[in-house]
């Protein structure tokens, strides 16, 4: 017997890991979300990604079994929240940084949510890997922004607008493309905070 098979399975899938850096296993995520932003999902395979990585296809399969597993791995990877930091001490203030912040990025994320879309409906990892790596940082931080503001009396608790807050920013993030065929950049995002969310909860 030999000392690999001595080991059990387990060990031989760690050995087989433990060739893959950090940095390499970065730059194969990488290649993983700008294939499914440049041709969509169903046009994604893991031997595109092989091929522009310069990797062999068995190195892929061995750490990720399936299509939608590399995937979500990759969305995981990949998790910042965009709006961690912004704190400039009034709410007002922290949704118009907020905007600005959303608007760099809303693009890339806009791509991907719209390539992502229908498949990510029908597999539950990959919806829940997409929610955790572009939609719940984002919500957690406006929230935060929120709580902040409670505390410090700028707002009432209860304000019914409150809890509509994230879903107005985000929601006009992935609309805009829909209504105007046009990604939401930071001057719409900004003017938008201006006109319609800062009324609502009675900022200026």
């Amino acid at each position: 017997m030999t000392s690999q098979a001595a080991d059990g399975p387990e060990s031989v899938v760690a050995s087989r890991r433990s060739k893959i850096t950090p940095e390499r296993e970065q730059e194969f995520y990488d290649a993983v979300l700008d294939q499914i932003r440049e041709c969509g999902y169903e046009a994604f395979t893991m031997e595109g990604v092989a091929a522009s990585t310069r990797c062999s296809k068995s190195t892929l399969y061995r750490q990720w079994k399936t299509k939608p597993q590399f995937v979500a791995a990759a969305l995981r990877a990949n998790r910042c929240p965009r709006f961690a930091g912004i704190d400039t001490g009034s709410l007002a203030g922290d949704l118009r940084a907020a905007a600005r912040a959303a608007g760099e990025w809303s693009g890339r994320d806009t791509q991907l949510l719209q390539a992502l879309g229908h498949t990510a409906m029908q597999d539950k990892e990959l919806q829940q890997a997409l929610r955790d790596a572009l939609v719940e940082p984002e919500v957690e931080q406006l929230r935060e922004m929120i709580r902040r503001a409670v505390d410090r009396g700028e707002v009432a608790a209860d304000h019914p607008a409150l809890e509509f807050i994230p879903a107005q920013i985000l929601g006009v993030l992935r609309v805009r493309p829909v209504l105007e065929s046009r990604y939401a950049d930071a001057p719409y995002i900004t003017q938008f905070v201006e006109a319609a969310v800062l009324p609502a909860l009675g900022l200026t």
